[in-house]
């Protein structure tokens, strides 16, 4: 079945392809979820490889900066493709904060969401976060998602002492003491061990206590939904991309390097080794655990109740698993 649906994606991505010739090419701008780091290099492997051009696309990767902010610059005209985390996305939406979006395909099966600390900080479980120092993102979700996360694991959901801190400094601020533990996503461990020069991370994912949660999906406009042909093409294309770079995570770390300086290959491809779990079925959403899911963060406030997360999530689009 894994092989029918593969064969069926690249057959999709080809569809409709120039060739190669650039007069023809669909310029594309794609954001990134944060950053361009190891977990995001299926894109550019798909880009190297020659897959877009075949496909007609000619695109462009710029750095995103989480959910948010793609979402401004998606309805703003500034990109035509951005990852998102759907459960963040969901939230907006929910707020009314940003309407005038879809979300055409999963990335993430789980919610790579977690916990992270350094060992000997004396954290090994939810409980011991109690009185703690935990760096966080203002809206981000994986704070947003803490109470009922911290409650179904048996936790305080109010014990700990939040600081906030840029994504980008969490690394350090763990290495340094600065922070007992920070928001983070579970494909982070290798970058925060390299900062912590050889002491281990300790790992609390959220998905081992709220399984129904996804993480990244693919978000294109309202309008965009008006040419379903063009969105596949793309689509495919990057879970091909997806498929390879976490199937050959080393080549792809390269393939990263190559174009960002500052990414280790090595540390890029430990990011895909630990991401592989969390993909397949490639693309897919599950209606029920969608709606699982929005039961959750119904439960936590974040959504209003009676919310249909059909409005933003486009199952006709998304691949079937």
């Amino acid at each position: 079945m894994k092989r029918a649906l593969l064969a069926v994606l690249i057959l999709l991505a080809g569809c409709g392809s120039s060739g190669g010739d650039d007069a023809t090419l669909d310029t594309i701008v794609y954001l990134t979820g944060v950053g361009v780091q190891g977990r995001e290099a299926y894109v550019q492997v798909a880009i190297d490889q020659g897959w877009f051009r075949e496909a007609g696309f000619d695109v462009e990767i710029r750095p995103g900066n989480g959910t948010g902010q793609n979402l401004q610059l998606l309805q703003g005209g500034r990109a035509d493709f951005a990852a998102v985390d759907v459960a963040a996305a969901l939230i907006e939406y929910g707020k009314g904060t940003f309407t005038d979006f879809r979300i055409v395909s999963a990335v993430h099966q789980k919610t790579l969401a977690c916990l992270m600390a350094l060992d000997g900080s004396g954290i090994t479980k939810p409980a011991d976060l109690k009185g703690k120092r935990v760096a966080y993102i203002p809206g981000g979700v994986v704070r947003v998602l803490y109470e009922p996360y911290a409650e179904l694991a048996g936790a305080d959901p109010n014990g700990v002492r939040w600081v906030t801190m840029p994504a980008q400094q969490m690394a350090q601020g763990l290495a340094a003491g600065s922070i007992d533990a920070a928001t983070q996503f579970v494909v982070g461990r290798p970058g925060v061990e390299a900062a912590a020069k050889g002491r281990s991370a300790v790992v609390l994912p959220y998905a081992d206590i709220l399984p129904d949660l996804y993480g990244n999906g693919l978000a294109v406009t309202r309008k965009a939904t008006e040419d379903p042909e063009r969105i596949r093409r793309f689509t495919a294309v990057m879970l091909r991309g997806l498929e390879y770079a976490v199937d050959h995570p080393a080549e792809a770390g390269a393939t990263l390097a190559k174009h960002q300086s500052t990414q280790p290959a090595a540390v890029a491809a430990k990011e895909l080794e630990l991401m592989r779990p969390y993909v397949r079925p490639l693309g897919s959403f599950d209606q029920a655990k969608v709606d699982r899911g929005v039961a959750v963060m119904q439960s936590a406030g974040a959504v209003p109740a009676g919310f249909d997360a059909g409005q933003v999530i486009a199952y006709d689009l998304a691949p079937k698993g």
